[in-house]
């Protein structure tokens, strides 16, 4: 089949952009009236935070992958293994290792110790204010850079479902208008599911986003491996054959890991390919929207029963990204795939528009499924941000607000409007700093994110689980530490300066080589954590004794 031209002549006509918009409107119109329901079922602050703790562990699992499954997932990992074959499947692999982590040492003890958000297992054995506002700080920051992901997915995809490109506009409006408009809409929408609808509706509608997502991710996968009548042979042999780098992309080094002339080069290479992987095993555990889901659950054998649920839901749908890249590799053509967005970011939606013209009835069916998997990519976008934004807000609100400002005495009701004020700001800030970061790919995007999590959240959580002698000094070294050490990195490497692709590519002050900084970051944080905990005399091995027996049993926390 010869590579198709995706923004054909049926994809810029009115009726391909009428049914497009119909879809997003049916959408948007069923996540709202969801949202409407639950913010009728939403009275106090358990609703608002963790939806009265009332979800299975099914449910909860659903959700969790619709939390999990992001943009970065759908768009950006199937661009990059479009783009870069073996190495771009490295981030599916590192995604679902990661659950590994979180299942073994946080999911269950998280669920027995808190309430609500990280900083109530943090801070319950240390001094409560210092400790919740570097856990508010920490959270805000990693959120941002995971909402700046979803927002320029979401930019690259309505341009594609428009049609709009270079050459031509949209009600008045060229591609860089139309992205713009688009990140604002998404930010407006999630900040109305957050306040509107808190925990509750929020995790219906990622439950509803998993389905559809699930749904049109296996539809793809039968249609990619039913024309080559199921053999992946072929379809391996014709990605590397049409994406042009020849056998290169069935193996490893084409993003990661290069051999080249430079000794240098070549270091700095593989040690970026060893950063990204520990910050993507590692980055899971420390996500502050995954972990405020263990807490919507009544039981931590709930907790970890929706745990399983949720490996088995992303296990699956990560083997799905391969048919969707090496599809899109074989059926779209590296050349279409960058023609339309350099970072690949677009490549699962032409590659459902390659799919509907030869199967579904020519270029209108190629519009009907472009359409209806671009719905679904909006709608992945949608609940990855209304949770992203529920987390961070309810962490201004329920640590920074009631337990620093208030020191533990404000009223509910008083909680719950200053969340929703919050959430108001963060998507505010998101969205002035993802206009400055569309070039980038969403999956390295939330690479950075995994890298920060891991960074300033992980070693907080373990020391104050697993060590007895952690202190109030440790957690704010360990969070403050990694916090500055991660983003100070990513500052002054290539993601931001000094690169085609980069934040700001027509300026350079980049010193730092790597464009994941985990492999420094990381280790960063938990030293400064042991360096926090022995300069101080601090220490309290009763308050551990009660962690304990929470974290183990329940007891106390609820």
């Amino acid at each position: 089949m010869e590579p198709h031209t995706v923004l054909a002549a049926e994809a810029s006509t009115s009726t391909s952009r009428t049914l497009t918009i119909v879809l997003f409107l049916v959408f948007v119109a069923i996540t709202l009236a969801i949202t409407v329901w639950a913010s009728r079922q939403t009275r106090t602050a358990t609703d608002f935070y963790a939806g009265g703790r009332t979800f299975s562990g099914f449910q909860n699992g659903m959700a969790i992958g619709g939390d999990y499954m992001s943009a970065a997932s759908f768009l950006g990992i199937a661009g990059l293994i479009a783009l870069y074959g073996y190495d771009g499947f490295l981030y599916s692999i590192g995604f679902l290792v990661a659950w590994l982590v979180a299942l073994l040492l946080v999911a269950e003890f998280l669920r027995n110790s808190g309430r609500f958000t990280m900083a109530d297992v943090l801070a319950f054995r240390m001094r409560q204010r210092p400790v919740r506002t570097a856990a508010s700080v920490s959270t805000i920051v990693v959120s941002v850079f995971y909402l700046i992901a979803q927002m320029v997915g979401a930019g690259a995809l309505v341009s594609l479902l428009l049609g709009i490109n270079a050459d031509t506009t949209f009600l008045g409006m060229n591609a860089d208008t139309a992205k713009v408009v688009t990140i604002i809409m998404v930010g407006a929408l999630m900040i109305i599911y957050v306040t509107v609808g808190g925990m509750k509706g929020t995790t219906y509608v990622q439950i509803t986003k998993a389905f559809l997502l699930m749904t049109g991710a296996l539809l793809m996968t039968i249609l990619v491996l039913a024309h080559y009548k199921f053999n992946l042979s072929s379809l391996l042999g014709d990605a590397a054959q049409q994406s042009g780098k020849g056998d290169a992309f069935l193996q490893p080094g084409l993003r990661y890991g290069k051999e080249t002339a430079d000794a240098a080069e070549t270091f700095y290479s593989k040690m970026d390919l060893l950063s990204l992987g520990i910050a993507l095993v590692l980055g899971t555990a420390g996500l502050p929207h995954i972990l405020t889901r263990f807490y919507t659950v009544p039981t931590a054998r709930i907790a970890r029963k929706s745990v399983l649920w949720a490996i088995g839901i992303i296990g699956t749908f990560y083997l799905f990204t391969l048919a969707l890249g090496f599809g899109a590799a074989a059926l779209v053509g590296g050349d279409e795939i960058t023609a339309q967005d350099k970072a690949g970011n677009t490549a699962a939606p032409q590659l459902a528009q390659a799919l509907g013209i030869d199967y579904l009835g020519g270029d209108t069916g190629g519009a009907v499924l472009l359409a209806v998997i671009a719905a679904v990519a909006f709608a992945t976008i949608l609940a990855v941000v209304a949770g992203l934004t529920l987390a961070s807000s309810s962490s201004v609100a329920h640590d920074f607000y009631a337990n620093v400002v208030r020191r533990g005495a404000a009223p509910e009701r008083d909680e719950v409007r200053v969340a929703r004020i919050a959430a108001l700001i963060i998507g505010a800030i998101a969205i002035a700093l993802s206009i400055f970061a569309q070039s980038l790919n969403v999956a390295f995007l939330v690479a950075l994110a995994f890298a920060v999590a891991a960074s300033a959240n992980l070693p907080a959580i373990l020391y104050s689980l697993f060590w007895r002698r952690f202190n109030t000094s440790g957690a704010l070294w360990a969070i403050y530490g990694g916090l500055f050490a991660a983003v100070f990195l990513v500052f002054f490497s290539p993601v931001v300066s000094g690169s085609a692709t980069a934040m700001f590519p027509d300026h350079d002050w980049h010193w730092f080589p790597l464009s994941n900084p985990g492999i420094i970051s990381i280790p960063v944080g938990f030293l400064c954590g042991w360096i926090g905990t022995v300069i101080s005399k601090e220490s309290d091995a009763d308050k551990y004794a009660e962690l304990e027996v929470r974290a183990l049993t329940g007891h106390g926390a609820h």
